[in-house]
């Protein structure tokens, strides 16, 4: 799919600010695609259309995770976990977006999961360190990405869960293995 193509498709289902973040993840995916060495043109796609579902209401997320076999534990967290699986499935099925590798970097931008591919780590961290993104810790885990994706990628997760943490969130446990997976992954 053509760039301009998915981006007016995404521009439809976001806001104004939301739709500018996802130009700052798609350049920033774009850039560590080529850096790491992920196939960049999956990375922009992947990327244009990660928060495809974010404004989406919460009864039609409820209902696709219900019908379509999606973790039904998600349903137990917090609803900003849900556009991501629930976008996967949407991306597939209104812009006609088939690649698994696309759809599930998609898929996994919120939680992670263990055994993240190469295209998923881009994903979730170009998603935490793109331009527009102004919170504490965001520009070390932007000075770690420059030389180490994986080290950048854990520092994300770690700083996510702790702010869940700060803020007496429930935590979804896939974020807790990935971050687990990581950190085993950098000791070895």
């Amino acid at each position: 799919m053509e760039r301009q193509v998915a981006l007016n498709l995404v521009k439809s289902q976001l806001t104004e600010h939301r739709y500018l973040h996802t130009l700052g993840v798609m350049e920033t995916a774009i850039s560590l695609a080529e850096k790491y060495g992920a196939d960049p043109k999956k990375a922009e796609i992947a990327a244009i259309f990660h928060d495809y579902a974010k404004f989406r209401p919460k009864d039609e997320m409820k209902e696709i995770i219900t019908t379509q076999g999606m973790p039904k534990d998600l349903l137990l967290f917090n609803s900003e976990l849900w556009h991501a699986p629930v976008g996967a499935y949407l991306v597939e099925k209104e812009a006609g977006v088939t690649d698994s590798e696309v759809l599930d970097a998609i898929r996994y931008h919120t939680s992670g999961r263990t055994c993240m591919t190469l295209l998923e780590k881009v994903i979730y961290l170009a998603d935490y360190i793109e331009p527009g993104r102004h919170f504490p810790g965001v520009e070390e885990v932007r000075e770690i990405a420059k030389e180490h994706l994986d080290k950048a990628l854990g520092k994300a997760v770690q700083n996510t869960i702790l702010f869940l943490m700060k803020k007496n969130q429930t935590i979804y446990p896939e974020t807790f293995y990935t971050y687990n997976d990581l950190i085993q992954k950098l000791e070895d």
